[in-house]
This record gives C-alpha cells, sequence and structure tokens, in this order.
C-alpha cells in the first residue's frame, strides 16, 4: 500500500466519523431577552419537528413582578411572553400546536379566553385547561406554556416545509377557542375532552365513572376521524377533580386499553399522567387529552420516510411500574415518560424524608428509565413538575439542578392539592430521542 492509498483509507474514515457525528440530530435551547428567564429552564427547547416552550407567568422580561392583578392584563402577558419566544426563533403565532392553560380560578376562563382568541387569526391550536391549587408566583392568576411546529427541524435534518393538519368531528364536542386534533410530522396533539355528549352539549350525568367513559369516547371518536387507531395514544393526561376517584376512572380506563389484538398481545399500556384539579371547566369530575403518533406523517413528508413507523414501549425494573402506564413509550424521535412518584423500587414504598428527597427518589426513576433505553437526562426536552406546597420549590431547584449537565429542559410548575400516594412532588418528562423508531 502507498502512501496515497493510506492517505485516502485515511481521509475516507475521517470523512465517515465527520458524517456519523454529524448525523446526530441536534437538540437546540434558546433564550431571548425579550421573555423572562429563568436559571433552572430553558425558554424554548426544539428537537426536531417540535419546539417546547417552558410555562410562562404573567411576567414582564427583565422584571421579577407579575402585572397588575387583572385576569386579562396577566393572560395578556402570558401571550406575550410566547408569542415573543416565538418570533425570537422565526416562527409566529399560527406555529403553535398545543397550548396548557393553568388557572388559579376556573371561573377566570371566560375573560382569558376574550384576550386569548386575538392572539390566533384564522386557527386555533389544541388546548387543555385546568385550575390549580397555586403557580411560582404568588400574585399569579395564570400561567401558560406551548408546543411549537417546527418545519425546518434541526440539523442534520433537511429544511422541509411540513404541512400542519387541524381536524374536527361532529362526533366529538367542539369547542370555539380550540381544534380537536393538530397533526404535525410525526405526532397528533388532542384537545383535552370533557365528559361531554356531543348529540347534547352538555356534560353527562351521574358519577364519575360516566365521565370518564364519556372522555375517552370523545378521544376514540376524534382518532377514528382521522383514521387512527386508539392504540396510536402514547400520553394521557388525566386531570382529576378528587384524587379519591382514580379507581373507578382506571375501572373505565383499563376498558379502553389495550384496544387491539397486537396490543393485547404485549399489554400496551400508554404513558400516563394523573393531575388533581382545583377545578375544570363546565365544573367536570374529569378530563383529559392525548398525544398520538402518527405513522403516516403530514405532507409533504415521503411515503418511505413516514410509513408504519413503530411504537417502542419500555419498562425497567430500576423505576417503579404501573398496570395502568408505561414507563416510556418511544415513537419517531420523542419518547413520552410517564409522571414519576418518589418510590424506592427496592422497596416498593416512598421514600422516607421531605421535598427534597422526594423530588430526588423522582429524579432517580426518570434516569434510572432514561439509562434503561440508552439516553441521558441531558436529552430531556421537557419536565413538568407538579408540588403539594408551592413554597417547597426552591427545596427541588436544590435538587434538579444537579441531575443536569447540560442546558436545562423547558419546565412547567404547578401546585396542586393532592398527588398520588400524597407524596410531595410528581415530575413527568419528554425526551428526544436522536435514533428515532424503525419501519414496521
Amino acid at each position: 500500500m502507498n502512501i496515497q492509498q493510506t492517505l485516502a483509507i485515511i481521509t475516507n474514515n475521517i470523512k465517515q466519523e465527520i458524517y456519523t457525528m454529524s448525523d446526530i440530530i441536534t437538540k437546540i435551547s434558546r433564550n431571548t431577552d425579550n421573555a423572562p428567564k429563568h436559571t433552572h429552564s430553558t425558554q424554548t427547547v426544539t428537537f426536531s419537528h417540535y419546539n417546547n416552550i417552558s410555562a410562562q407567568l404573567p411576567v414582564r422580561p427583565n422584571t421579577d413582578k407579575v402585572v397588575a392583578n387583572d385576569i386579562k392584563a396577566q393572560a395578556t402577558q402570558c401571550l406575550d411572553n410566547i408569542k415573543a419566544i416565538i418570533k425570537s426563533i422565526d416562527h409566529d403565532m399560527k406555529d403553535v400546536i398545543k397550548i396548557n392553560i393553568f388557572l388559579k380560578n376556573i371561573s377566570d376562563l371566560d375573560a382569558v379566553d376574550e384576550v386569548y382568541v386575538g392572539f390566533f387569526q384564522g386557527y386555533l391550536p389544541t388546548r387543555t385547561v385546568v385550575a390549580v391549587a397555586a403557580l411560582p408566583m404568588n400574585d399569579a392568576l395564570v400561567q401558560m406554556d406551548a408546543i411549537i411546529s417546527n418545519g425546518e427541524g434541526t440539523h442534520p435534518q433537511a429544511s422541509c416545509d411540513l404541512i400542519k393538519v387541524k381536524s374536527n368531528t361532529n362526533y366529538a364536542p367542539k369547542n370555539s377557542a380550540s381544534t380537536q386534533t393538530v397533526a404535525f410530522s410525526h405526532y397528533n396533539n388532542i384537545s383535552a375532552q370533557l365528559p361531554i355528549d356531543p348529540k347534547t352539549d352538555a356534560i353527562v350525568a351521574s358519577g364519575v365513572k360516566e365521565q370518564a367513559q364519556q372522555c375517552l369516547k370523545n378521544i376514540k371518536a376524534i382518532l377514528e376521524s382521522i383514521d387512527v387507531p386508539f392504540d396510536d395514544i402514547v400520553k394521557i393526561n388525566i386531570s382529576l377533580k378528587n384524587l379519591s376517584d382514580i379507581n373507578a376512572v382506571d375501572e373505565v380506563y383499563s376498558t379502553f386499553f389495550p384496544d387491539s389484538a397486537i396490543a393485547r398481545t404485549v399489554g400496551y399500556m400508554p404513558a400516563r399522567t394523573v393531575i388533581v384539579a382545583s377545578g375544570l371547566p363546565m365544573n367536570a369530575l374529569v378530563q383529559m387529552d392525548a398525544v398520538v403518533s402518527h405513522g403516516d406523517g403530514t405532507p409533504p413528508q415521503e411515503i418511505e420516510d413516514r410509513h408504519g413507523i413503530v411504537i417502542k414501549a419500555n419498562n425497567t425494573d430500576h423505576a417503579p411500574q404501573s398496570a395502568f402506564s408505561t414507563q416510556t413509550v418511544a415513537f419517531s424521535h420523542y419518547n413520552h415518560l410517564s409522571a414519576q412518584l418518589p418510590i424506592d423500587t427496592k422497596t416498593d414504598k416512598v421514600v422516607a424524608g421531605d421535598v427534597k428527597a422526594h423530588a430526588e427518589q423522582c429524579l432517580k426513576n426518570i434516569k434510572a428509565i432514561v439509562e434503561s433505553i440508552d439516553h441521558v437526562m441531558d436529552d430531556i426536552v421537557k419536565v413538568t413538575i407538579q408540588i403539594k406546597d408551592i413554597a417547597d420549590i426552591d427545596a427541588i431547584n436544590e435538587v434538579y439542578k444537579t441531575f443536569f449537565n447540560s442546558d436545562l429542559p423547558a419546565r412547567t410548575v404547578i401546585g396542586v392539592s393532592a398527588i398520588p400516594m400524597d407524596v410531595l412532588v410528581q415530575i413527568d418528562a419528554v425526551l428526544s430521542n436522536a435514533e428515532g423508531t424503525p419501519p414496521a
């Protein structure tokens, strides 16, 4: 072998190594001075075809004060902050796929909607609204987070003007402030479904079982209207007025999952989070929203790139397991993790100690799940933290920052009146998945 041949081989190996490194999809974390910054979160974290935006309080940039004690002014400021973040990454409000609204008082929803609809021209994203026990700043009456479409993707994905596909069906309740389902790339986000009978536009009578059944019927009707199987759901969020109703809800829930013969064979259940709400729209007892895998994607994705992508569900013995959820469900370029309680898998009991001990165990469980699928904590793009006492946030932050080495994920923090097993904190996460999931 002569020197030219040797150099050619070395050069080829270097090129191959560069290609391999550059073939990893990049996570991009960004902040703008035009919206409030926080030391324990990043304003927006982009990965593949989505941006996750941290919860925005009604605080003006470069101040630490909540705007006037008026719900319309505060809702406007939350949306102004979201708009500023979106603009800073060369997007606009029509790229919003999903918004979550957390209210101190559910009675403020009508006033929020008067402001809200003015931020969207000719299109309304999917939406979930819950009233919570507390928000991170005492004077705040409202907080909002968002998910944004990212048609250009992140490196090394080629820029592609993907089409956002929005849909409503008459077989599920319609809402003048939201769209039932919005698909983009390989995911659909479904608006929170209340236990409303679409034939009457009224909440179904009776108890929580009947209401849970109606919520799930509405989700199923939406999916059937877009030819998506029920078992393509990768994550469900259940909001309950009373935590004591969870067993009754689970009785109904287990009749909907698994839904297909294939799913029953493997015992598939989506990832799941339960939130205890201080109030729900229309005084409902329960509400559910969902994230759905979308194997066919949205155009103009090539058929060979979007057909038959598989769902990868995974449980590890190193984190708590549940009969009603899977620890993590991967589809395409994201993993959705179930909410983690501070349970020690060695004892199957809640760890002793204060909120720091509880937060540390929740994060240890998340880390165990993340590592079980060959990922690291810095692959997390979004975290949601539920706290029994909002005053504990500083103590939780001391623990939280020790679990990350790189840019912090986007984040939402809410105070709740109760958490399963009477724990002090519960945490869930969304994880980037650079390798994607393979076609069937």
